[in-house]
């Protein structure tokens, strides 16, 4: 069964076809920047394009990177804040002309890899942690989801931990390897403090490049790197979304 599975991103807006009885994406991604500014008529007219590339008339998964309950939208990070407030399901489904299923990004992403990813068959306390533009979480407890934790968004080192943290800031920051493993090793440690994972699973773009820095993480936690990579959230957001009409 094929759904058009789309990822909302700080900086990008990309979808693809997927195959949610298997867990893969049956097209190549289809990436658009996501504007300037996010707004959601901005934001609605790329998921249209997308919908539009694949020829696709369906049911649609589409994440955002915010707190999400019943197609109503409670924040917005990284992503304009007129999104706060409005119902986002609504908005897509009048952008595009299909069903539309809105969810958080990190818990898209949780989905995909405890179905079909690192987190299959794991027991206990499994958390995503998605490092991009910002930091996503998702925790699973004996397979079930806690939605909407945002633990991005706790306060460390004197700010959201993202800010700190995210795969973003090695970049701006100019930080090696080296450095930025260190401040992630030092918000998991803080992590593990609150919570005791059993397994985190590091997803987003950076999980691809895990051999430059898993070495400089050292938590009593197991960590793995997402099997999906940064198709994780396309694949859940496919999945949640299966049973549209």
């Amino acid at each position: 069964m094929e759904i058009l599975g789309i990822d909302i991103g700080g900086s990008g807006i990309k979808g693809a076809l997927v195959d949610v009885d298997k867990g893969v994406l049956t097209t190549d991604r289809h990436r658009i920047p996501t504007p300037e500014k996010s707004t959601p008529q901005a934001v609605g007219k790329i998921v249209n394009e997308i919908a539009e590339h694949f020829s696709w008339k369906g049911p649609i998964g589409c994440t955002l990177p915010s707190v999400v309950k019943s197609g109503l939208v409670y924040s917005a990070a990284n992503i304009d804040d007129a999104w706060v407030g409005v119902d986002g399901e609504k908005i897509l489904r009048k952008a595009t002309g299909c069903p539309v299923l809105l969810l958080n990004d990190a818990d898209a992403a949780g989905i995909a890899e405890m179905k079909f990813g690192a987190g299959k068959g794991r027991k206990g306390v499994v958390f995503m942690l998605t490092f991009g533009t910002g930091i996503g979480s998702a925790i699973f407890i004996d397979g079930l989801l806690v939605p909407n934790t945002e633990l991005g968004h706790i306060e460390f080192k004197g700010g959201d931990a993202e800010w700190y943290a995210a795969a973003r800031v090695r970049k701006e920051k100019k930080l090696s390897w080296k450095k930025w493993g260190g401040r992630v090793n030092r918000f998991l440690k803080y992590i593990e403090k609150l919570f005791t994972p059993d397994l985190i699973i590091f997803g987003g773009g950076v999980s691809r490049s895990h051999g430059k820095f898993f070495q400089f993480l050292d938590i009593r936690a197991e960590i793995v790197s997402a099997e999906l990579r940064n198709n994780a959230g396309i694949v859940g957001a496919a999945m949640a979304a299966r049973d549209l009409k």
